[in-house]
């Protein structure tokens, strides 16, 4: 498999929210060969990075792990013969972009918060910008999960007429509340670590605790109460699995150490020590305060120019981004006379799905981008009932 991983400079950037800095960083990786008309730009979740396939990196400029590597390269759904992916890092984060931790060329010194608020309409801006660089122009289609759906909505809405087919995943055109109010609680436990400083913590102790706290709340919104249960049920892990990394309270003596905390300190703590706590807070808000709708009367009027096809796929045991929401969004996309197909996956493995389950998740996109609507491998899932859509509040919280 041709794989290209490099960075690239392109000066000046504006910022939607008026900032600039002088010199704007965007690092990428490519994957198959390109021939004027295959291209597809696939959009990374939160955290994640332009690592999708391929071996193991022994570097450290980002994962180790290829994220989707079940799904992208010869063969697979997203099969690198055929098409050449491109993978942006996102603007604010930590993989190699521009992001709080860069270093100012104005100063020496990293931006910390002086960095510019970031938007997803910015990190569809910069991955404009670096496929005018890589010399490619109308897309065959944009794919992207989680945070990577919105941001290939938001592709749909500012250059409707650079893409054929479209593929959000468990995603939405907006965060409900309770979504933003744990997130809202993630942030304060990085702000509200006393090694935070005000973001200005480069050279010295991270707040790796705080970043490790938000993290968990990330973990427990990424699963199902189903798959947790099967997982972990209230199975104790025994003394010798504690973390010192996290210390218990004096009582937590007394009780059992579950799996599930284990789980929780050992995830989290491998994740401060490859993730930027000031690049967390800046993803979090740039998802936060999306809005498809945002600058338009709805939904469907932003994304009325659009005049390709659409897959949506969801999964049943989503409660972060549930079926729901994307059945709000194929609405609103056949309002403004967009052929779409809405695909919902049974699974019980929660938001995680589109990452854990390639079996399912890879005909309906593989199928979608060879064939569009008419691909026998994907299902309308307009008539079915509401009921099999797992409720926002259902499927974790409730007994």
């Amino acid at each position: 498999m041709n794989t290209t991983r490099d960075t690239v400079d392109f000066g000046e950037f504006t910022f939607a929210c008026g900032e600039s800095i002088p010199n704007l960083t965007l690092a990428y990786e490519t994957y198959g060969e390109f021939t004027g008309d295959n291209a597809i730009l696939v959009c990374h979740a939160l955290t994640g990075s332009t690592h999708m396939a391929g071996h193991h990196r022994t570097d450290t400029t980002g994962q180790a792990r290829a994220w989707w590597d079940t799904m992208v390269g010869p063969g697979k759904a997203i099969d690198t013969i055929d098409y050449y992916i491109v993978c942006v890092n996102l603007v604010g984060s930590c993989y190699g972009s521009s992001g709080p931790s860069s270093i100012s060329p104005e100063t020496g010194s990293p931006y910390a918060t002086t960095f510019p608020p970031v938007t997803v309409t910015d990190w569809t801006h910069s991955q404009r910008m670096l496929l005018d660089h890589l010399g490619v122009g109308r897309l065959h289609a944009v794919i992207g999960g989680s945070v990577g759906g919105m941001n290939a909505l938001e592709w749909a809405k500012v250059y409707p007429d650079d893409i054929n087919r479209l593929i959000p995943i468990a995603t939405a055109a907006r965060l409900d509340s309770q979504c933003i109010a744990l997130d809202s609680i993630a942030s304060r436990s990085i702000t509200g670590d006393p090694n935070w400083n005000g973001g200005n913590y480069y050279g010295s102790t991270p707040p790796y605790h705080g970043l490790a706290q938000a993290r968990k709340i990330g973990h427990v919104m990424y699963l199902s109460k189903e798959s947790m249960l099967a997982k972990f049920g209230r199975r104790s892990a025994g003394r010798d699995s504690l973390y010192d990394f996290s210390p218990s309270d004096p009582a937590a003596a007394f009780f059992p150490y579950t799996e599930v905390e284990s789980y929780l300190d050992y995830n989290s703590e491998k994740f401060t020590t490859r993730f930027d706590p000031n690049s967390y807070l800046y993803l979090l808000r740039a998802m936060d305060n999306y809005d498809l709708s945002s600058g338009y009367e709805s939904d469907s009027d932003a994304i009325s120019a659009f005049t390709g096809e659409v897959l949506l796929i969801s999964f049943t045991g989503d409660w972060h981004f549930p079926s729901s929401t994307s059945e709000e969004l194929a609405h609103s996309f056949r309002e403004a006379n967009i052929n779409t197909i809405h695909h919902v996956i049974d699974s019980p493995y929660g938001h995680d799905a589109f990452l854990v389950e390639p079996n399912n998740v890879g005909p309906p996109i593989s199928g979608f981008l060879s064939d569009g609507i008419n691909s026998s491998s994907i299902t309308d899932t307009l008539s079915e009932p509401k009921s099999k859509f797992a409720p926002v509040h259902n499927s974790l919280f409730s007994n």
